[in-house]
């Protein structure tokens, strides 16, 4: 995949780290006020809660989701997305490697 390039934002550069280092992201916000996270998934299954709508991106790597209330998961890999309903949740599955994500909060 080509280079995403995002000018004029404010990058927090403190880390948002879970799963015990297994998930790791930093937060930018955009000029609009937009706000998404950048980030790694390392190999594992993982759950998160959502609070608002969320649409992720696979930059790099592959993965399996599993929307709550779903009734079947679905793969992802490089320049494929997937949405996430508010106050829902979902559980990521990366069996290797490492999947890079871009996360946005939909308003």
């Amino acid at each position: 995949m080509n280079n995403i390039n995002f000018e004029n934002v404010t990058v927090h550069a403190k880390a948002n780290i879970y799963f015990d280092g297994k998930v790791v992201s930093h937060s930018i916000v955009m000029e609009d006020g937009a706000k998404k996270t950048l980030g790694l998934i390392y190999p594992g299954s993982y759950h998160f809660n959502t609070e608002q709508a969320e649409k992720m991106e696979i930059i790099a790597g592959t993965c399996k989701v599993f929307i709550d209330d779903a009734e079947e998961s679905t793969s992802y890999g490089e320049n494929q997305s997937f949405d996430v309903p508010a106050n829902s949740g979902f559980t990521i599955e990366v069996k290797e490697g490492t999947c890079e994500y871009i996360c946005s909060f939909i308003d």
